[in-house]
C-alpha cells in the first residue's frame, strides 16, 4: 500500500474522457502510455478528519487517480490503488467491441482478480474514500472485488468516481449491496482534473 507521500508524487496526466455510461460508453477514457509527473495543483492538506483515513481508487486512465491525489492531500490520507491482477489495457476497454475484455466481463458479472484485495492495516481505518470510474453506467469491475472481499464493519464509506457525463447514480448502491457492511454515505461524480474540486467538496464533508 502506498503512503500518502509515496503516492502524491506519482499522478497519471494527459488523459482524455471519452466515454458515456449512460449510452452503454464507458466514462473513463483510454490513455496511451500514460506518464507519470507531480500532481502540482494539490490544495493544501487544511481539513484533516478525526481517526485514520483511506483513500482506495481504481483508475484504468488515471482520470480517478488524479481525482484521488487531490483527496488525499487535502485530508492528509493514506491511499490505496486497487489493482487487477492482469492490467486494462486500450483494447481491453473498447465499448464498441462486444468482445473486449470489459464487454466480456461486464456480461458475465465478472470480478476481476486483483493484485491485493485488503489493504495494509485495513482494520485501524475508520473512514474509507471510495473512487472509481463509470463504466456503462456501473462502477468499473474490480470495485465488486474490492467490497465483496473486504470487512467494512465499524466504517464510515464515501464513494467518489469519474466519467465523462453520467452521475454516480446507483454505482455506490450496488457497491453497498455488494459489501453488506458499512455507513456508507452519498457520493459524488467529478469529471477528469476535477482535483480542486473534489478537495473542496471533500472539505465539506466534516469527516
Amino acid at each position: 500500500m502506498l503512503t500518502r507521500r509515496n503516492f502524491l508524487a506519482v499522478v497519471v496526466a494527459g488523459t482524455t474522457a471519452l466515454l458515456a455510461g449512460c449510452s452503454g460508453e464507458k466514462d473513463e477514457a483510454p490513455a496511451v502510455n500514460p506518464a507519470p509527473e507531480q500532481f502540482e495543483d494539490a490544495p493544501a492538506a487544511d481539513a484533516a478528519p478525526a481517526g485514520n483515513v483511506l483513500v482506495a481508487y481504481f483508475s484504468a486512465t488515471g482520470n480517478t487517480e488524479g481525482v484521488a491525489a487531490a483527496i488525499a492531500e487535502r485530508l492528509g490520507a493514506d491511499v490505496f490503488a486497487i489493482e487487477a491482477a492482469q492490467p486494462y489495457t486500450e483494447a481491453d476497454l473498447s465499448y464498441s467491441d462486444d468482445a473486449s475484455r470489459t464487454s466480456v466481463e461486464r456480461a458475465d458479472g465478472a470480478n476481476p482478480e486483483l493484485v491485493q484485495v485488503t489493504p495494509d492495516g485495513w482494520a485501524d481505518y475508520d473512514t474509507v474514500l471510495l473512487g472509481y470510474p463509470i463504466w456503462w453506467g456501473e462502477a468499473a469491475w474490480p470495485l465488486r472485488t474490492f467490497v465483496a472481499g473486504n470487512d467494512f464493519t465499524g466504517k464510515t464509506v464515501v464513494p467518489f468516481c469519474t466519467s465523462g457525463s453520467s452521475g454516480i447514480g446507483g454505482s455506490a448502491d450496488g457497491l453497498e449491496e455488494l459489501a453488506g457492511s458499512g455507513d456508507w454515505h452519498e457520493g459524488a461524480r467529478f469529471s477528469a482534473g476535477a482535483g480542486d474540486e473534489a478537495a473542496d467538496w471533500v472539505s465539506g464533508l466534516e469527516l
